[in-house]
């Protein structure tokens, strides 16, 4: 399995090398304290879509929280909902700049 290529990149997931249509659809860094993002929007025809993958990802998140620390996945998803639904209502920060994508 290739090494990352960065120090601070993520593996690939190891079900992604054995399906020849794998496709990435999100990655995000912090970099000096922002966020920056890699995306494929055109993946799915519908925005909708993409609240589906942001809801995986909590649970994701949750369940990551539950194995490394014990904590619980209600309590955990309950908090990300309600962090979400805030920044959602008032944002701390506006997107700038593009996006980057392959073609």
């Amino acid at each position: 399995m290739p090494m990352a290529e960065h120090q601070g990149e993520l593996l690939i997931p190891p079900e992604a090398h054995g399906d020849a249509r794998a496709a990435e659809v999100l990655r995000a860094w912090i970099v000096n304290g922002g966020l920056h993002c890699s995306l494929k929007p055109s993946i799915w025809p519908e925005p909708g879509n993409w609240g589906i993958l942001l809801a995986d990802v909590a649970r994701h998140v949750a369940d990551a929280f539950q194995r490394e620390s014990g904590q619980s996945p209600i309590e955990s998803l309950e908090r990300i909902r309600v962090a979400f639904q805030a920044e959602l209502d008032s944002p701390t920060d506006t997107p700038a700049g593009g996006f980057h994508h392959e073609h």
